[in-house]
Formats: structure tokens, C-alpha cells, sequence
């Protein structure tokens, strides 16, 4: 079996179609854009354009905020992909959508997965991302530079976010920390069904099961938070 096959059947058993699509708070969602180069899953990041004013310079996944002309998740993320890097909507194979997450400004974050093509040349649109970038997906399992920082999350509690460095053949080093480290190492976790060189936040044996359960009880004290500040 070949190995897209194979990482498409794990997606679609981890796939939450738009089952959180409903819930009350603003909406986000993110292209997790697959590729395969010699044999191996890699993953496509960009770098925010120094000139935004929210999270400058910083890694992440092309995406942002939901319009009111997107029909759903994949919408979003397929239309900000196409304005970020020059992605069009019919050179990706979406798979599925994964566990939702939520940013620091309480957005509901979906993960929408897809694989396109290795030949992909991306355009970056220089007032949104000044550099993109490729990972072999497996370095979210066993970084090479990896350590986990104290993270006080939206719903004030103190957690552990991971914060990989990452080192390209061009000798360029990327930061890449956060939900969007968040969203890679679940992404691997998923694909490869292995134990990572570093602790996780999961039950391993039981990852829908306990993934879901870490976004309810993340919404749930962010529900409590906002009523209790009323």
C-alpha cells in the first residue's frame, strides 16, 4: 500500500466533518497542504509578512478568518491558501478536516487537510507572507530541536506548547511553535501512529477520544470565562 493511501485511510477515520461548525464562537480555518518528495509525507508552511500586524514573522499554515461567502471550513481554507501563496482550489485533494483548535483570539481553528502536487511552485502575496517552506512530516514526531514551553491558553490555564526549530538544506531556520505546531504534530501523530521523542498532551491509545476531549474542555472554560466576565 502505497504511502498516501495509507495516510489518506488514517485522515478519514480522524476526520470531524462539520461537526463543531456550529459552535457560537468566530471561525477560522487553516490548509494543512501535503506533499510527497521522495517517498516521504512533507508538510507546507509559510512565514508571515513582517508588515501584519498580528504575529509578524511568525510560521504558519496558510489560512485565516471565515467569510460570509465560504460555504464551510474547507471554503476558508482553500480561499485563503489561493490568496496566500497562489494555491488554486483545484490542484488540492482535500481529505478531511481534524480536531478543531483555538487561537489567542478565541477563534474556533479548523484544520482542513489536503495533498498537492510536489511540483507545486507557490506565489507568495508579499503583504501576507514573505516565505514558504517544506518539512518532512515525520520531523514532528522526532525533532532534531524540540522544547516545550509553559503557555498560559485562552482559557487562562497554564498548559505546554511545542516549539520545534527547524533547519532547512539552505541552512534557513524556522521557529515553528504554537497551534501550528499543535496542528503538525496531531496531523503526524495521526498519519504515522507512533510515539513521539517528547510528551504529548494525548492517550495515545485513544487519540480521537482524548483529542476531542482536550478541545471540549478548552471551549468549555472558555464558555465559563466569558460568562463569569459579564
Amino acid at each position: 500500500e502505497d504511502v498516501k493511501e495509507r495516510a489518506r485511510r488514517r485522515l478519514l477515520a480522524f476526520d470531524v466533518g462539520d461537526r463543531f461548525s456550529r459552535l457560537p464562537l468566530p471561525k477560522a480555518a487553516v490548509l494543512l497542504p501535503l506533499l510527497l518528495r521522495d517517498g516521504q509525507l512533507h508538510l507546507l508552511l509559510t512565514v508571515r509578512s513582517l508588515q501584519l500586524r498580528r504575529s509578524p514573522g511568525e510560521v504558519c499554515f496558510p489560512g485565516g478568518k471565515s467569510e460570509a461567502t465560504d460555504k464551510d471550513e474547507i471554503d476558508t481554507a482553500l480561499r485563503e491558501a489561493k490568496e496566500e501563496v497562489g494555491l488554486e482550489p483545484e490542484k488540492v485533494e482535500v481529505i478531511c478536516r481534524l480536531m478543531p483548535g483555538i487561537d489567542k483570539m478565541n477563534h474556533v481553528v479548523t484544520p482542513v487537510v489536503g495533498f498537492i502536487e510536489d511540483t507545486f511552485q507557490a506565489t507568495p502575496n508579499p503583504d501576507e507572507v514573505s516565505d514558504v517552506f517544506v518539512v518532512p512530516l515525520e520531523f514532528f514526531l522526532k525533532p532534531l530541536n524540540y522544547k516545550a514551553m509553559p503557555y498560559r491558553n485562552s482559557a487562562g490555564y497554564l498548559t505546554r506548547v511545542h516549539c520545534f526549530n527547524y533547519s532547512d538544506h539552505e541552512h534557513r531556520t524556522f521557529k515553528i511553535w504554537g497551534l501550528t505546531a499543535h496542528f503538525a504534530v496531531f496531523l503526524a501523530l495521526v498519519i504515522f501512529g507512533k510515539r513521539p521523542t517528547f510528551e504529548v498532551d494525548y492517550d495515545l491509545d485513544n487519540l480521537f477520544a482524548s483529542s476531542e476531549k482536550n478541545f471540549m474542555n478548552l471551549y468549555a472554560s472558555l464558555h465559563e470565562r466569558k460568562k463569569s466576565n459579564l
